[in-house]
Formats: structure tokens, C-alpha cells, sequence
């Protein structure tokens, strides 16, 4: 039986046999990200939380600061991931969400009041609770489905983009557009939800075989039911804001979303319903972090070849650097002078531990692309409301709706798409991280000229680009370094969302924006709001330039890595050379 999970083997606590346990862990994962999507939320309530506790516009910005540090910063549930069971990181982000968003409950609601210390620490501690219910569900998915991380990846991120939507729906329709009701939402729903679902979310046995076409099916059709939640999510959310709706149409329209929200479920019950003989696994479909040695305890490094002697000329290629040095390597262990097998450290597509990965200069360039796309694209998304007011479109819950759903879109099209073309083309997926920071630069340009008729245009594209950057960077980081510490390494890339917050929308858009709102106000001591395109006009043509710089060191990093992906897809899937000689 294959094993789930890199080095550690699929996580803590037992592994679920069969092959519909891993679809049930999909689906439940699917609430879980939904209910993960708190921080994208933060302009439903930040204007709330201004105008009750008096803060100015830089003030409000380093909230939003925290919003995305909480959110982001989870290298402590990344570096458990391999140590608790799924279920026990779920009650510790349920814990999070509880008393960080009842604080901020008790802050606006003015039931205790707090300095703005506590708030904004409050705050990071409620959005943390994404970071742990993102690993519980991300590393989980992607142990369990090793074979489909592109698809698995932009699946499991894309409902956490259109949470986004979910939650802007309940809180026009079911809330009444109270953002202290919204704050007790979160501060009591996440945990529900999680609790409900946890049991479910767990290490199951992966399916490995790559033919597999009912499995295609499957993702085929829960991308097709993500996509008219979108879409349903998208025309309900401007309807119940241009219209009028009744009361009943209002809980019609919300029963529906948890209707299409439930639809992954289909899969598992189906299964059960119509039950398929079980295919027997090939052994040639196993990539070294799911060997048979993963289950069974032993040690990966000890059952590791002594050399990787079944590389093809593509693996060859692919570490030119490493290769100049096997043949002294060779003759020196030959010779008594040096053990070949501790000497010599994993190689791109190998499982890496997190230090070994820190020295990497692909790990570096990955980290610096995805902050120039996804650092640029969050300061954005924090001040969202506050350009639109600049802009004269007063009605910012449409624009939120709108980078939410196109936000989901993108993260849907960079996993499918990146797999689509690396398993035809082996074309290496940071391609589509170029594509789309170029598409940025535009963009970024677009909301410079201040038009309102260019503002939904210029969100629209925003939020797709800004999807596809978290939808690449997931299975790159998989592929070039492994699952072994994938949790770890995956919520050090999230690293990038607080520091671009920090530069871009803090140090940068915050002040630009108090200072034009003091122009437009000199007889004010602390003006609020700011309107006109001067108030984000420089910050646009920064982020712009900073999206330049990442496009070209994306052409770096595809140069540098074209050949790993040549060798572990030159069959048409995921695979390691290595592997195969394992099986001789």
C-alpha cells in the first residue's frame, strides 16, 4: 500500500484505506477554506471599526498590516503539520478565530474599550486562524492527491478566494449589513464549522495511478460546480445590491450557496452508490515521498539508492552545478575517504527538509516573484474601499465581490491551466506567474489614470492575476522541494503577503493617502477621507515598477528550472527518476 505524504509519510495519525475517504477529506476542506477566508473580509468591517474608534487612514493601514500578518504568518502550524493530526490544528485555529474576533467584537461594539495594541494583536490572532485551517486543509489535500497538485492546489485555494463572496453575501442577505454581527459571524462560525468537518479532514491512502479517468472526472466536475458558485455567488451579491429583494428571496438565495457549496459531496456519495472495482496501484507511479517505506516506518534517507543512476539526460541537465562534483565524489568514497550517501544532499524535485530549501537559490527567486506579484496585489485588496471612494464608486461591496470572484477564478485557472500545459508541454508552471505580473504592470498603470469607468476593469484583472500567483507558487514549491516540510515551506512563501502589506500598503499607500487627504483638508486636524486619483496615484506606479522587476527575475527562475521540469514530467505526469530504480 503507497503512503501519503513526504518523508513523515502522510501526517500523524492513521491512514484512511480506500479510495473514497480522500474525496470525503475534499469536500470537508472545502468548508474549512471557506470558513479560512476571514482576512479577505477585513473591508466588509474596517470602515466600522474607523468610524467607532476614531482612527485616521494610516491607523486603519496597519490594522489591515496585521490582517494580512495573522493571515500569513503560520510557520508554527507549518512546522506541526507533520507533528498533530489534522483535526487538532483545525481546534487550535477555531481557538484563534474565537478570541480574536470576539475581541474585536467587544472593541466596536464599544462593550470594553481597548487601546489600539490589543485590537490590532487581536486581529492577528483571529486571522491566524486562516493559516492553521489553510495547512490542516492544503498539506492534507496535497498528500492525499500527489498526482494532481495543480488541480488539487487551485481547488483547495480558489474556495478560499471565493469565501470572499460567501461571506460578503451572508452579510448583505442574512446579516443586514452589520459588521458587528459580521464579527460575531467569525468569532463563532469558524469554529462551528470546523468542528462539524474535522473529522473528515485527514491522511488517507493517495491514489497513484495517473490513467485513472473516473479521478479526472471528478476534479473536472468539482471545478465545474466551484465555478457557478462563483458565478452564482457573483450575480447574487449585485443583485441584492441593485435590488430590493424580500425576505424569502433573500433566504432562497442563501439556501442555494449552501446547496452548491455542499456539491464535492456528490463525489464520495456517488462512490458509495456506485461503487468501481478498486484499480490495482502500478509501482511504477511512485514518487519517492510516497513510497511504501513512509507507512511502514522506515527510514526514507536508508532506503534511498546509493546513487541516482536511473536519471535521464533531462535530470541530468537539470543540476549541471551538482553534477561537475559525482564522479570526485565517486572516486573518493571508492577510495575510503568519504561516504557518498551523507555527503551528497537532495536535489531539485528531491524531498528537501526546510533548511536545506533555505539555501537554495531557487527557493529565493520563487520567494522574491511571488512578492513582487502577491505583495503588490494585497495593498490592493486592503485599501480596496478607500480607491473606490477615491474613485467615486461608493458602493465598494460590488468591488470587493468582484476581486473575490476573480481572485477565485484565477487561483481555479492557475491550477488547472499550469497542469494542463507542464504535463503536455512540461512547461514550467512559474510561466504563468510571468504572464500575469506583466498583465499587473498594466493594471497597476489602469488604476493610475483615476477613471471610475476603468476601476471594475482594472479589479477584474487585478484579481485574476493576483489568484494565479497563489496557484502556481503552491505546487512549485511541492515539485522543486518535495512534501516532507511542504507545510512549512509553503506558509514561508505566505511570508510575502505581511511584508508587501508592510512596504506597500502601510509604509507606503497609508501615508501617500493622509497626505493627499490633508491637502484636500488643511483646516482639519486629521482628515479622514481622500478623494481623486492623487490619493493612490504613486503608489500604483511603484507597485507597477516592482511587478517589472519581478517579471524579469521570473525569466531567471523558468532558465534555471525548464530542466527539473523536463525530468519530472517526461512521461506525461509526475515523476521521479529515482523512483523508478527503486523498482529494479
Amino acid at each position: 500500500m503507497a503512503g501519503g505524504g513526504g518523508g513523515p509519510g502522510p501526517g500523524p495519525g492513521p491512514v484512511k484505506a480506500g479510495s473514497r475517504p480522500p474525496w470525503v477529506g475534499l469536500a470537508a476542506a472545502v468548508w474549512v477554506q471557506v470558513a479560512a477566508g476571514s482576512a479577505y473580509v477585513f473591508p466588509l468591517y474596517s470602515h466600522a471599526v474607523k468610524e467607532a474608534l476614531g482612527y485616521n487612514q494610516q491607523a486603519l493601514t496597519m490594522l489591515g498590516v496585521g490582517n494580512d500578518v495573522g493571515e500569513n504568518v503560520g510557520l508554527v502550524p507549518g512546522v506541526l503539520a507533520n507533528r498533530l493530526p489534522p483535526w487538532l490544528i483545525l481546534v487550535i485555529g477555531s481557538a484563534c478565530a474565537f478570541f480574536g474576533f470576539g475581541t474585536l467584537w467587544l472593541a466596536v461594539t464599544k462593550t470594553v474599550a481597548m487601546p489600539y495594541w490589543v485590537l490590532w494583536i487581536a486581529l492577528c490572532i483571529g486571522t491566524n486562524s486562516s493559516a492553521w485551517l489553510g495547512t490542516a486543509a492544503l498539506v492534507t489535500n496535497m498528500r492525499n492527491f500527489p498526482l494532481s497538485r495543480g488541480t488539487v492546489a487551485g481547488l483547495i485555494k480558489g474556495y478560499v478566494a471565493v469565501s470572499a463572496a460567501v461571506y460578503t453575501e451572508t452579510f448583505n442577505g442574512m446579516l443586514g449589513n452589520s459588521a458587528t454581527n459580521l464579527l460575531m459571524l467569525l468569532a463563532l462560525g469558524i469554529p462551528t464549522a470546523c468542528i462539524v468537518v474535522m473529522y473528515f479532514v485527514r491522511p488517507c491512502t493517495p491514489s497513484l495511478d495517473e490513467d485513472n479517468s473516473t479521478e479526472h472526472s471528478h476534479f473536472m466536475y468539482t471545478q465545474i460546480s466551484s465555478v457557478i458558485l462563483g458565478v452564482y455567488l457573483m450575480v447574487a451579491t449585485v443583485l441584492g445590491d441593485t435590488l430590493k429583494l424580500s425576505q424569502a428571496v433573500t433566504y432562497l438565495l442563501f439556501g442555494i450557496m449552501i446547496l452548491l457549496l455542499l456539491a464535492p459531496l456528490a463525489i464520495p456519495i456517488k462512490m458509495t452508490l456506485y461503487p468501481n472495482k478498486q484499480i490495482k496501484e502500478k509501482p511504477s507511479t511512485l514518487a519517492p515521498s510516497y513510497s511504501t517505506d513512509s507507512l511502514s516506518g522506515a527510514d526514507p534517507e536508508n532506503s534511498e539508492p546509493l546513487l541516482g543512476s536511473a536519471l535521464t539526460t533531462h535530470a541530468r541537465g537539470t543540476n549541471e552545478s551538482d553534477d561537475s562534483t559525482d564522479l570526485d565524489l565517486l572516486l573518493a568514497e571508492g577510495e575510503g575517504a568519504v561516504n557518498l550517501k551523507k555527503k551528497r544532499g537532495p536535489r531539485r524535485g528531491d524531498d528537501f527538509t526546510f533548511l536545506e530549501a533555505l539555501v537554495k537559490a531557487d527557493f529565493w527567486l520563487l520567494f522574491f516573484v511571488y512578492f513582487c506579484g502577491v505583495g503588490t496585489g494585497v495593498t490592493v485588496l486592503n485599501n480596496l474601499a478607500q480607491i473606490g471612494m477615491a474613485v467615486g464608486a461608493n458602493d465598494t461591496t460590488i468591488l470587493l465581490c468582484l476581486f473575490g470572484f476573480c481572485n477565485f477564478v484565477g487561483r481555479i485557472l492557475g491550477g488547472s491551466v499550469s497542469e494542463y500545459f507542464v504535463r503536455s508541454r512540461m512547461l514550467p508552471r512559474p510561466f504563468w506567474m510571468m504572464c500575469t505580473q506583466i498583465i499587473m504592470v498594466v493594471t497597476f498603470l489602469l488604476y493610475a489614470t483615476g477613471l471610475h469607468s476603468l476601476i471594475y476593469v482594472s479589479t477584474t484583472l487585478l484579481g485574476i492575476c493576483y489568484g494565479v500567483q497563489f496557484a502556481v507558487m503552491i505546487p512549485t514549491v511541492s515539485e522543486l522541494f518535495g512534501l516532507k516540510d511542504f507545510g512549512l515551506m509553503y506558509n514561508f512563501m505566505l511570508l510575502v503577503n505581511p511584508l508587501g502589506a508592510f512596504f506597500f500598503s502601510a509604509l507606503l499607500a497609508g501615508y501617500i493617502y493622509d497626505i493627499e487627504a490633508a491637502k484636500q483638508n488643511p483646516g482639519v486636524l486629521e482628515p479622514s477621507n481622500c478623494y481623486g486619483p492623487d490619493c493612490f496615484r504613486l503608489t500604483f506606479y511603484v507597485c507597477a515598477g516592482v511587478c517589472c522587476c519581478g517579471t524579469l527575475s521570473s525569466l531567471l527562475f523558468i532558465a534555471r528550472i525548464k530542466p527539473v521540469y523536463q525530468m519530472l514530467y517526461a512521461s506525461g505526469s509526475f515523476r521521479h527518476p529515482r523512483s523508478q530504480q527503486q523498482l529494479h
